[in-house]
């Protein structure tokens, strides 16, 4: 192939790149794949050595070598190995499969590395080109789908067992350095799933079934500085993510495991962040007892301009007027007392508005000491969540809310537990440890 390249080149002159990289690659893919059978040729145990441990408590017996087609990351392989029958329970073994981590699978650790890195990526038909555009290499949608999944439930399993230890209060100390001020933030946005996934589940119009389900999602970071103007900047590179459709109870463990592991026991400064959820705020005295505890200043404000615009609809220059005197004046300042006092003398004769002046006037009372934004800002800290809104975009959004998506509750906890490892930069770690195990 190389000789007629060549030649190719002497008689015009030209030569074209690209398709001389994909024929060598080519070229270098069938040499490895060749020698990756030769080496994969397993010899026929010795005579004193043709029999191994069965889980039934007796022998397996050694019976033949036994060939089976692998793909790998040069392209497929035949794997010869030797076969074990155990006469008592009639199980079957090939303990090179289990030594070469190609037990009950067809694919290598390599291929399988990369169906679940371009699984978590993006669609698992993306994936599937991305596979053969970039490694060459032929897999359908399905095995994408199967292999993202079945990895992303296997690190779920072990965040369940963390989650498990702290509970009973065995996890490890993490040593290190303090940590100045470390953030944990929370929200939930709905994931689609399959109509199996909602029944009997109320929708958020009345009398009309669910078409999603609530992901939970937590974030933890650092911050070390501030600028000129005292705002503050968060640590680069600092941000983890965790997140499950799961009831809140379950969530809260796993966002707990999660911040342990990034030093919250070590942390000088901690603060929880969120907007106006219940639920978040009883997962912040569950777990997080002590920190400083700030509802996201923009989700405030959304509530001020929500009964504005009941209060003045189609008049903005209303709005606009009322927003500046109890949001600049009031909110902004974390003059929450007067802020409610004022909300709770507004009169309407509309009984929609005056549920709705109640309900808000009740949310403020009852975090205005989580709106205290001057003080906060007096200690340089966040007063906006907009790190784990963004995250509710990149690491739910952008890969699960995508047009035409509809998930199972176990497909979404999977691939969102895969997404997490991978964004948190411990899939490497994951990797190597799931082989020691």
């Amino acid at each position: 192939m190389l000789r007629v390249i060549y030649n190719g080149r002497r008689q015009s002159g030209y030569l074209d790149l690209e398709a001389t990289e994909m024929v060598v690659r080519s070229v270098m893919h069938q040499a490895g794949a060749a020698t990756l059978t030769r080496l994969l040729r397993f010899a026929s145990p010795a005579a004193d050595q043709r029999t191994i441990p069965c889980a039934c408590g007796n022998q397996a017996d050694y019976r033949e070598l036994r060939s089976k087609p692998v793909l790998t990351v040069v392209g497929p392989v035949e794997v010869l190995r030797p076969y074990y029958l155990c006469p008592h329970c009639h199980t079957g073994q090939f303990p090179a499969d289990v030594e070469l981590d190609i037990e009950n699978t067809e694919s290598s650790p390599g291929v399988r590395r990369m169906q679940a890195v371009v699984g978590q990526e993006a669609s698992f038909d993306h994936g599937r080109q991305q596979m053969k555009l970039l490694a060459d290499l032929e897999v359908t949608t399905k095995a994408v789908e199967r292999t993202a999944e079945a990895i992303g439930e296997n690190i779920a399993a072990r965040e369940q067992e963390e989650v498990r230890r702290a509970i009973q209060l065995d996890l490890p100390m993490v040593m290190g350095e303090a940590v100045p001020i470390l953030y944990v933030q929370m929200d939930g946005t709905g994931v689609p799933v399959v109509n199996q996934e909602t029944v009997g589940r109320q929708g958020k119009t009345e009398g009309q079934p669910a078409h999603t389900r609530e992901a939970k999602l937590g974030c933890v970071f650092t911050q070390t500085n501030w600028d000129q103007e005292g705002y503050p900047i968060r640590d680069p590179d600092s941000t983890t993510y965790t997140g499950a459709i799961e009831t809140a109870e379950e969530f809260g463990k796993r966002l707990y495991v999660e911040a342990w592991k990034r030093g919250w026991s070590r942390a000088e400064k901690k603060v929880v962040m969120g907007d106006g959820a219940e639920w978040i705020w009883n997962l912040a005295e569950q777990h997080f007892p002590g920190a400083v505890q700030i509802v996201d200043l923009y989700h405030a404000r959304q509530h001020l301009w929500d009964l504005v615009r009941r209060l003045y609809a189609n008049d903005e220059v209303s709005q606009k007027a009322w927003i500046r005197n109890h949001q600049k004046r009031l909110l902004d300042k974390g003059k929450i007392e007067k802020l409610v006092t004022a909300l709770r003398s507004i009169h309407s004769t509309n009984p929609e508005v005056l549920e709705k002046i109640c309900t808000e006037a009740d949310y403020f009372d009852r975090n205005r000491e989580r709106m205290r934004y001057p003080k906060f800002r007096r200690q340089h800290l966040f007063v906006g969540s907009g790190v784990i809104e963004a995250g509710c975009k990149t690491v739910i959004g952008s890969r699960l809310k995508r047009s035409g998506m509809f998930w199972t509750v176990r497909g979404a906890n999977a691939i969102l537990a895969l997404r997490c490892c991978h964004l948190n930069s411990r899939f490497e770690s994951y990797w190597e440890a799931r082989r020691a195990a």
